[in-house]
Order: structure tokens, then C-alpha cells, then sequence
């Protein structure tokens, strides 16, 4: 009974000189000192921060553990927590609420890990927060309210990132530095501030201009740990100073061309070319009637800083390749073009056609088989396959828009493309599309009808539900020939009447052409509740019987 009193007194006493040590977490050390109790784990194969962390904690140190995230409130408890060191590890995503909870945190070491951006208003959570130390991360964004919620941080280390463009608002909204300015001069009213920004890829063009002035000017209580700070491009001023370089301020592009007439016999190669002065170094864009060129490769040689030219190179061109074509050029200041007319002077005509919509022709013939090849919540995808004498000097003209409209975007496609796609569509709304030969008006069976979703869910139900099947009739566009969509959904006597319908037409077809086309089916995805079977030629009071008999299908339909 002694020996047992012996015991528990001598337990007593340890856990009274070293208390908590016996909840530490496995694989980890857990001392105490005069800053309070300890948790340090080194290279333990964790993958993610313990949920069973003692609250009584004022340092962590958790380094080379494999974590790879901080997510919400990772140490929400520990109130107490001063110091959290998360060195070495592989975190690539830090949640906005990680750092919940951490009122008292003074201290906050990232190094070494695999940050690509940073959620700065998690700091909002630590308004004690002194030291930040972020080395040897991905970043390569600083946004201008980056540290507009660290007050009272005197060491931030953003070195060995992948830094290339930051304004010099970053620190003038600072709260740290806007103090600075009030007390400039009054020593010791303000702390020191070490700030870490070398060795990042300076990329030192007009945008970085008012920061290579701040670096400059900078001074105590703001001191840099290193301000040989070294631009890393344009080639003019890769591996040069700060102090070395001056920087313009950055202008808008201004757009020139010396031929803006070009005349070109039929099939020559035809090159149109711009020359476009900005700082910074536009993106250049060509458009062809307002649309973005299709099939076409344009090559850019940029002359020097603040210079660059744009060739458009058009092989073996066409009637259809005539027209105005623009030259757009884009920075983050604005935008500016130059248009430039390419003429083709063809065989069969007296003057050259100024218009990239030649007048209509009884030879422009052909047949075409048009199918929904994609089709999402917000937007759809045509393909077409036509036959035809020319292919090589066949296009296509898209009329697209709301179905009520009047008014229909054109679209201009050119000789060897079969498919186009619309996104970014408004929600539940009914949509209609013609494609055409060349310049012909659409007729009412070159068309279809289609209704956008309302949400993602909806149409992943109808995408396991409905398969609309579509007899596409191979129509001469000159002749147009009806066309019919039914779906499964629809009763069996809608079907067999698009059917016969269809077998009607094609016989009727074959004796007076004496003429046989194939015809294809097609899958189409359905888009709303609503199904339409019509015959082109019907009397409306024959569409309207129609129209309830397959009652219960789908609203992308062909007419």
C-alpha cells in the first residue's frame, strides 16, 4: 500500500514539474520554456494539420510533414498561439478562414513551400501579426490592398518568388508605411520594417515603373534587406540594376498601316501587315468583318521596346478572303486598329468586288448535312458537311440571335471550315440559327431552334434522359427541302408521321429530279421541356395538331 502511495505521489509531481507532456501528439516533441509550451514535429509523414492539437499551445513547428493545405480554421482552437512555423512543406492552397481564431499570432513562417497566390484578407484574423516570412514560394501576384491588413508587421520576406509586375500602391496603401509618412523623421516613433524583395523575375517595363521609384526612395523606418534588386527582362534590360535603368510611362497603342488598299489578281498570297507603338508590348489581334479570323495565321516581329509588327499572311486568296480586315492591337492602358481593304480582281468580272458578299448565283449549289455536335447549359456547337462542285471557294454565312429578334448577328466563315461555337448564351432563352451557302438569305428549313438551360443540373438530367433522334435531309440550298426533329420522348404515331413524311418528300423528290441523295441521322441534345415535330409545308392548323401529338419532347429542333 506504500509502494502504491510512493507512486502516485511521484506521478503527481512529474505531471506537476512537466504537465501536458504526456498528450503530445505521436511522432512529434513537445517541451516548455518561458515563452509557454511547444509543439515541434519534424519530417513526421502528417499530409494534413492534426485535428487533435492541445489547445494550450504557443508555438507550433510543423516543417517537412507533407502538408498541402491550410485549410478553415486549421488551429481555431489554440487561442494562445504566438508563433506557427509550416517551413518545407508542399501547402498549395491556404484557405481564407485558415488563420481563424489566431488573435494572438505574432509570428507566421510559410518558407519553402508551394504558394502560388495568397488570401491577404486571411489576415484580418491576425491583427498582432509581426513577422511573415514567405521566401521561396510561386507567388507571381502581389494585388494592390495586399497589406492593407498588416498594421504591425516590421519583417516581410517576398523573396525567391515568382514576382514580376507590382505597383508602388501596394505600399502606399499599407497602413505600416502611411504612419511612416506622418512621423518621417521622428526617430523612434515608428518601427523598423525589414522588407525581402530580391531575386524575383523583375520584369521592368512602364508597369513597373512607380515601383522602381519607390525602391528608389525608399528609407527608414522602411530598410530593404536587399536593394540591389535586378531586372530579369526585356533582353534591353535583363541582369541590370534598378539604379541602372530608366522606365518610361506607359502610353496606348497607336495602330499604323503604309497599305491600306490592296489590290491581288485571284489565288496570289497576300500579306497585310501593321506596325503598332505601346509600352507595354500590345497583344495583337486580327478581325475579318468583326470576327475573329478563322484558318488564318498572322506572325509578329517586335522592332524594339516599344514596337512591334503584325504580318497576316493569306495563301492563294479567294472572292470569298476580299473585304476589310482590322487591326487590333491591346494593352492595359486602351486599345486602337487600322483597317486595311484587300480587293480581288477576278477573271469573270470588270472591276474588283469591294464587298466580301458576292451577288447570288443559280450556280451556287450544293447540298449540306448541319448537326448539333455539342451542346451545353449556356451555349452550342454546329457542324456541317457540304458537297459541292468547289469546295476550295465555298463558304458559309451563319445568321445567328434571339428567336423573336429581327435583328440576326452574321457570321462570315470561310472555305474549309464545318464548324462553329457560341457560349456565354443568356439562360432559358430560345435561340435560332441559319447557315447558308455563301451570301444566300437563310430559308426556314436551313435552321435551328434551340433553348439554353437554367442551370447544370437540368441539363445533366436531360443528357441521361432525352436522345433526340434527327432526320437531316440533304438539301440543295438553291431548292430548299424540308427538315424534321422528333424525340424519343414524343409518341410513337409523331414518329412514324416524321417518317412518312420524310419518305413522301424523298420520293417525290427522286421522280421529279430523278436524283437519289443520302440522307443522315443525327444525334441532337435536347434543351427543354417542350418537343416540336413540324412539317415546313403544313397549314398552321395542321402544325398546331402536330405540335400536340408530341407534346412531351424537346425544344432544340430543326426546322
Amino acid at each position: 500500500m506504500d509502494v502504491l502511495y510512493v507512486a502516485l505521489g511521484i506521478s503527481l509531481v512529474f505531471d506537476i514539474i512537466t504537465p501536458g507532456l504526456s498528450n503530445c501528439l505521436l511522432g512529434c516533441s513537445c517541451t516548455n520554456d518561458n515563452l509557454g509550451r511547444s509543439l515541434l514535429c519534424m519530417e513526421t509523414s502528417m499530409g494534413h494539420i492534426p485535428e487533435d492539437i492541445p489547445n494550450d499551445f504557443t508555438k507550433i513547428r510543423i516543417e517537412n510533414c507533407h502538408l498541402t493545405e491550410l485549410p478553415q480554421g486549421s488551429f481555431f482552437q489554440i487561442n494562445s498561439l504566438e508563433f506557427l512555423w509550416l517551413n518545407f512543406n508542399q501547402i498549395t492552397l491556404m484557405n481564407i478562414k485558415s488563420l481563424q481564431g489566431l488573435a494572438n499570432l505574432t509570428e507566421l513562417r510559410l518558407q519553402g513551400n508551394k504558394l502560388t497566390s495568397i488570401p491577404w484578407a486571411a489576415f484580418q484574423d491576425t491583427p498582432k501579426l509581426k513577422v511573415l516570412d514567405l521566401k521561396h514560394n510561386l507567388l507571381d501576384v502581389l494585388p494592390e490592398h495586399a497589406l492593407r491588413h498588416l498594421p504591425s508587421l516590421t519583417y516581410l520576406d517576398l523573396s525567391f518568388n515568382h514576382l514580376t509586375i507590382i505597383s508602388k500602391e501596394v505600399f502606399i496603401h499599407w497602413p505600416l508605411y502611411q504612419a511612416a509618412e506622418k512621423s518621417w523623421g521622428k526617430e523612434g516613433l515608428v518601427s523598423n520594417v525589414i522588407l525581402a524583395l530580391h531575386d524575383n523575375p523583375w520584369l521592368c517595363d512602364c508597369r513597373l515603373k512607380g515601383f522602381v521609384e519607390f525602391i528608389r526612395e525608399v528609407s527608414p523606418p522602411i530598410i530593404l534587406m536587399n536593394s540591389y534588386l535586378m531586372c530579369s527582362g526585356p533582353a534591353s534590360k535583363a541582369d541590370k540594376f534598378f539604379h541602372e535603368i530608366q522606365l518610361k510611362t506607359c502610353m496606348k497603342p497607336v495602330a499604323s498601316a503604309q497599305e491600306t488598299n490592296i489590290n491581288l489578281p485571284l489565288r496570289a498570297n497576300a500579306t497585310l501587315t501593321c506596325v503598332v507603338k505601346a509600352r507595354p508590348i500590345p497583344t495583337i489581334q486580327w478581325r475579318y468583318i468583326l470576327k475573329i479570323i478563322r484558318g488564318l495565321a498572322s506572325t509578329e516581329t517586335q522592332i524594339d521596346e516599344e514596337t512591334i509588327t503584325s504580318r497576316l499572311v493569306i495563301s492563294s486568296v479567294h472572292l470569298a478572303d476580299q473585304g476589310l480586315y482590322t487591326c487590333m492591337a491591346n494593352n492595359f492602358i486602351g486599345n486602337t486598329s487600322v483597317n486595311i481593304s484587300l480587293n480581288i480582281d477576278s477573271p469573270n468580272s470588270s472591276a474588283p468586288l469591294r464587298s466580301p458578299e458576292p451577288m447570288l448565283s443559280s450556280d451556287d449549289s450544293g447540298h449540306i448535312d448541319i448537326r448539333i455536335a455539342k451542346q451545353t447549359v449556356y451555349g452550342i456547337t454546329l457542324e456541317w458537311q457540304i458537297v459541292t462542285d468547289n469546295p476550295a471557294e465555298t463558304w458559309f454565312t451563319i445568321h445567328f440571335g434571339k428567336y423573336d429578334s429581327h435583328k440576326k448577328e452574321i457570321i462570315y466563315i470561310g472555305p474549309g471550315i464545318n464548324s462553329y461555337s457560341v457560349n456565354n448564351l443568356l439562360p432559358v432563352t430560345k435561340y435560332k440559327v441559319c447557315i447558308t451557302l455563301k451570301n444566300h438569305p437563310p430559308g426556314e428549313d436551313q435552321c435551328i431552334v434551340f433553348v439554353t438551360g437554367s442551370d447544370i443540373s437540368e441539363l445533366e438530367q436531360r443528357e441521361r434522359l432525352i436522345h433526340i433522334i434527327v432526320i437531316v435531309c440533304a438539301m440543295l440550298l438553291a431548292v430548299p427541302a424540308g427538315m424534321y426533329a422528333c424525340t424519343t420522348e414524343a409518341r410513337f404515331n409523331c414518329v412514324d408521321r416524321c417518317v412518312d413524311l420524310w419518305r413522301k418528300r424523298r420520293m417525290h423528290k427522286e421522280n421529279v429530279e430523278g436524283t437519289e441523295r443520302q440522307h443522315t441521322f443525327d444525334s441532337l441534345q435536347a434543351a427543354s421541356d417542350e418537343a416540336l415535330c413540324r412539317d415546313s409545308k403544313d397549314k398552321p392548323a395542321k402544325r398546331r395538331k402536330s405540335e400536340d401529338r408530341c407534346k412531351g419532347g424537346s425544344a432544340a429542333y430543326l426546322y
